[in-house]
């Protein structure tokens, strides 16, 4: 399968999980809620709480503080009927109790019955109660008035919901409602029920409730996505408690004039912290806080579906599989995609600021998906191609150099025929057919093996490519598939050497009564140069003119000079060696005379790297 088919397939599958996530399996739904996460946790330094919401907190201090007075947690009823009065002679607008009152003092009834007087007498009170997950149900039409649970247009008159009231307090005192903690799924809660409808029945949440009665707007949707502020002020129940009890009251007599004041607990052992995007242990009287601030401000969060992002994953991935199949550099494109990711992260951010939730993370990770995976298949393909490449010219060159060169990108598999300038050389042996008929096959094998192995390390040392053997001849080139614009002096250099070669050979040979010769033709000019042949059996070789010449040069060498060069070659190698003009020569296929050279090294130490 071709690269571009494999990009291909590649976003056709992303494309299909893409899908899957957006529609079904929210695949990457926790990925965009850690990321919200962070940013609500950034934009929480932004942002103001709300003067007018102030927390009485029960916390740690308090009841060590009233400990002698109220005794252990839970207090005595009056303890809140107290508060209740403290804080009524201020004239708040609103005192919320995120305490339930659910269950009778058995033990203490003339604190309930003074809290049940205290929250008939006075106004402006609020009490939950609590949506249950089972139990027995109570009938919505049942209920008093003051709960706030309507019925709506086509509601059905039995239905009912087990709900936890405020049961201490008289029914015409229940006037409130839900704070229950609404996680999503992984445990987290980052948005806050506004109504509950079950059966044509709407229960209306603690927030919902307050900001009904106040005149606040209230949003449409069953539930909203809290944009969390800091802390709001928080005063310890029992500082203000025993400061309003004491002889001489220090705090201000208007302290929670018009303010909404909620009373609830923040102390570690009441239970009542819960996971949300700043803290694992947020108190949940600072949840309720929070959900009242935003409904007072109108700037909850305007949350986008996923579903809505899911044309920008696959316009990410579209893209991408655009790029790598057109063969753009692979670091460009992570460059841009990383671009786009920072571009989204701050249009997140920008969102935050005009009240709006978009989950981008999602697309984004599909994007970085896509690149990883098709970086990976590029990079096998590139490899794969790379020890083709090595395979097919390690038949030719010196496979360390080989690998050097397609590493660099100096030659390529895929680069076809081309004409360039090379030099040519073919070596023949002569005497060979003599030789053949005194020995025996696998002698005469053996020996050819050898000779062909030192001749071929002589012309790879010099850079030189390996074309083909022919019988006993060898034929090599130089200035492809590696421009060289020395190649002539390297192709002469290498001769020179082959015969020194020759001539060390022959000598290890001599007791075994050897003795042949070899002649050598070269010859520099225009070729076409490339993988050559039918599909299934291409070699890499050079053709044309200067082939032929080169290969009848070396036929003139017998009786003349081991080594001979045509003009061209002498005029290419310029004063790097010695030549000994050899006269004018009819070769087969010429009209005109070639005039041969035959050269010699100028120096002993003549350099023979290529």
């Amino acid at each position: 399968m071709s690269s571009a088919r494999r990009f291909l397939a590649l976003s056709l599958l992303i494309a299909a999980l893409i899908a899957l996530d957006y529609g079904w399996l929210d695949l990457t739904r926790a990925l965009d809620d850690r990321a919200g996460d962070l940013l609500l946790r950034q934009n929480v330094s932004s942002r103001e709480a709300s003067p007018d919401i102030v927390v009485i907190d029960i916390d740690q201090k308090s009841l060590e503080q009233l400990n002698e007075v109220a005794g252990s947690w839970p207090w005595p009823r009056a303890i809140h009927a107290e508060m209740i009065g403290i804080l009524a002679a201020q004239r708040p607008r609103a005192i919320v109790f995120d305490v339930l009152f659910n269950e009778p003092d058995t033990f203490r009834p003339d604190s309930d019955a003074l809290l049940r007087d205290t929250a008939l007498a006075q106004q402006g009170l609020y009490f939950p109660y609590v949506l249950l997950g089972d139990g027995q149900p109570t009938p919505f039409a049942r209920l008093p008035r003051e709960t706030g649970i309507v019925a709506l247009a086509g509601a059905r008159a039995d239905a009912g919901a087990p709900l936890l009231l405020p049961g201490v307090l008289p029914p015409k005192a229940w006037h409130g409602g839900l704070i229950n903690f609404d996680a999503d799924h992984d445990g987290i809660g980052r948005h806050y029920l506004i109504d509950t409808v079950i059966a044509g029945w709407r229960i209306p949440s603690m927030p919902a409730r307050v900001a009904r009665d106040l005149g606040w707007k209230v949003p449409a949707q069953a539930r909203v996505r809290l944009n969390w502020t800091p802390m709001h002020r928080h005063v310890s129940f029992g500082d203000l408690y025993l400061d309003a009890n004491s002889e001489h009251p220090r705090r201000p007599a208007d302290e929670f004039a018009g303010k909404i004041v909620i009373i609830g607990t923040a102390a570690p052992g009441l239970m009542d912290l819960r996971p949300t995007p700043l803290s694992q242990t947020y108190p949940g009287v600072e949840i309720l806080a929070g959900a009242l601030d935003n409904l007072q401000a109108g700037d909850w969060l305007a949350e986008t579906d996923r579903a809505w992002f899911a044309p920008l994953a696959l316009a990410l991935c579209g893209l991408l599989w655009l790029g790598f199949s057109r063969g753009v550099n692979t670091l460009w494109l992570g460059i841009g995609l990383a671009l786009a990711s920072a571009a989204a992260a701050g249009t997140a951010w920008l969102g935050l600021g005009i009240n709006h939730y978009w989950q981008l993370a999602g697309a984004l990770a599909w994007g970085w998906t896509y690149f990883w995976l098709a970086a990976l298949l590029a990079y096998l393909a590139e490899r794969a191609r790379r020890e083709q490449a090595v395979q097919l010219f390690g038949r030719f060159l010196d496979k360390r150099v080989v690998r050097d060169l397609v590493e660099s990108g100096q030659i390529d598999a895929r680069r076809g025929a081309v004409s360039q300038h090379v030099s040519v050389l073919f070596s023949d042996i002569r005497g060979f057919t003599t030789l053949s008929e005194t020995r025996p096959p696998e002698e005469i094998v053996s020996l050819l093996n050898r000779y062909f192995s030192r001749q071929v390390e002589v012309i790879f040392r010099h850079g030189g490519t390996l074309d083909k053997f022919i019988g006993d001849a060898i034929m090599a080139f130089w200035g492809a598939p590696v421009d060289d614009p020395h190649h002539a002096e390297h192709a002469v250099a290498a001769a020179l050497e082959m015969s020194r070669e020759l001539e060390a050979f022959k000598r290890e040979l001599a007791e075994q009564g050897v003795n042949f010769d070899i002649g050598i033709g070269i010859h520099s000019g225009p070729a076409v140069v490339g993988f050559i042949g039918a599909q299934a059996r291409l070699d890499y070789t050079a053709i044309g003119d200067t082939v032929n010449l080169a290969s009848r040069i070396e036929g003139e060498t017998k009786g003349v000079a081991r080594v001979l060069v045509s003009e061209a070659t002498r005029e290419l190698c310029g004063e790097r060696f010695g030549f000994v003009e050899r006269g004018l020569h009819h070769v087969k296929g010429r009209g005109q005379p070639v005039r041969l050279f035959e050269p010699h090294a100028i120096d002993s130490d003549e350099d023979t790297s290529a």
